[in-house]
């Protein structure tokens, strides 16, 4: 590195740096904090024997399977409650709820349930109460009341131990890591077990990109303060925000977090270089809109970027939502225009190609560009929502960030994280300086990846 990088690095990176060096709650005005009890880890057993008819099954076993492969000896004798959505499923498709149910020696007491409800029917948003489950016969609590809650201490007083097992995406602004942290507050203070059932980040282990979260930003789309592809399951979230002080972590006091209870069931057979494809495991829809890994993968690519402005990511647009954070069309400029811009940028990893699908309004094509991924190391998964942002801004009569409104304000900077750089949006325009934003937070992005390590249980 030449005398004048390094004097970049020190104006301008390092105290960038700050907030990710107080991802775990480090500060150099407060003394060292107690250290916590040390959480629990049940490492991966040996794999069980496959009879030949399972020959076919993913080679992943997913938290579920290991307790299972273990005669579930991490739960029983415990009076437990479930967290879990449609996605909470074994390797063989069947629902932890109904893996639980008829265990040997295991008493399913109650269930939770987060965004979209305990089947994933509801619309995102959408609140709900508690109320009997017509399947099971259990009661299921409501985590979410149009935001996300703690579950009180009513809701768990049957209960011993909660499971948690929900599918995460590896993106910050999605919310059922959020719920996984507000059921350990809950529980943490009540002092209940929590259980973690660990599952794949369907982008890798590897990948860490997009601005960390400033301390202040916290709400249902940022609980955890790590860049916006944050690289971890949600065992090695669990295990780093209970170690964290706040606001970082678990927003409980001191004593109520040293005595949590925490065990995280780990996988066996996934390592961090494993996208989804490589798990062998079959997809199921998270949310609505998630409804395949193309679309996991598009959802750093476009989400931010299209949320102020008029360019659109395939959902609600006239390219139709099968294509849902995959494809690009703009409300207003015409595609020759805008679509000149876009491959003009020659982005690593990714490559454009021409889409068209007949609107189911009106019958007509609505055409657009849908993103390939060509290179997966190359690839910077938040990076093309920057360029959007900037070219909304050189392609729209008014910048559309310093024109939003209250409301479109705080739903943009909750969901990106950085009140920084979104004053530069609003200032300079279409004349922000992105590529020194970019290579700030990757800068970012390393030093957090180091600091993670602590807590990664896969390699």
């Amino acid at each position: 590195m030449s005398d004048s990088s390094h004097l970049f690095f020190a104006k301008k990176i390092l105290p960038l740096l700050v907030p990710v060096l107080g991802l775990l709650g480090c500060s150099a005005s407060q003394p060292p904090a107690k250290k916590p009890a040390t959480p629990l880890f049940v490492p991966p057993i040996a794999a069980p024997a496959i009879a030949p008819h399972d020959e076919k099954l993913p080679p992943v076993l997913l938290g579920i399977d290991v307790l299972e492969a273990a005669g579930f000896a991490a739960v029983k004798g415990k009076r437990l409650g479930l967290l879990t959505h449609p996605a909470g499923v074994n390797r063989r498709g069947v629902s932890t709820i109904e893996v639980l149910r008829h265990a040997p020696g295991v008493k399913l007491t109650a269930l939770y349930a987060v965004e979209h409800g305990l089947y994933g029917d509801l619309p995102a948003e959408k609140p709900f109460a508690d109320k009997i489950d017509p399947r099971t016969g259990l009661m299921v609590f409501s985590l979410y009341r149009g935001n996300l809650v703690r579950a009180t201490a009513a809701q768990l007083k049957d209960i011993d131990a909660l499971v948690i097992d929900l599918q995460d995406i590896g993106t910050r602004s999605y919310t059922f890591s959020g719920a996984m942290k507000v059921a350990m507050e809950a529980c943490f203070e009540n002092g209940k077990e929590v259980i973690i059932l660990d599952r794949p980040n369907p982008l890798g282990g590897l990948k860490a990109d997009g601005p960390p979260l400033d301390a202040d930003r916290m709400s249902d789309v940022g609980r955890f303060r790590v860049p916006y592809v944050h690289g971890l399951t949600m065992g090695e979230l669990a295990l780093m925000v209970k170690d964290a002080l706040p606001p970082g972590g678990l927003a409980i006091s001191a004593v109520a977090r040293a005595r949590g209870k925490l065990t995280v069931i780990a996988m066996r057979g996934w390592t961090r270089a494993m996208r989804w494809p490589e798990t062998g495991l079959t997809w199921v829809p998270t949310s609505g809109l998630l409804q395949d890994f193309a679309a996991v993968q598009g959802y750093p690519m476009t989400g931010l970027g299209c949320i102020l402005g008029g360019f659109r990511h395939g959902v609600k647009q006239s390219v139709g939502s099968q294509y849902a954070f995959r494809s690009l069309t703009h409300l207003t400029v015409k595609r020759d225009v805008w679509e000149k811009e876009i491959r003009a940028l020659r982005l690593p990893g990714i490559q454009f190609a021409p889409i068209s699908v007949p609107s189911a309004k009106t019958g007509q094509p609505g055409t657009g560009l849908f993103i390939e991924i060509n290179d997966y190391d190359a690839w910077q998964p938040t990076e093309l929502s920057f360029w959007l942002m900037k070219l909304a801004c050189k392609l729209e009569p008014k910048n559309p960030f310093a024109t939003a409104t209250d409301a479109q304000r705080r739903t943009f900077l909750v969901h990106l994280g950085s009140a920084a750089f979104h004053r530069d949006l609003v200032t300079k325009g279409k004349n922000i300086d992105l590529e020194t934003w970019l290579r700030t937070w990757r800068e970012q992005a390393k030093v957090y990846q180091e600091q993670s390590k602590k807590y990664w249980l896969y390699r």
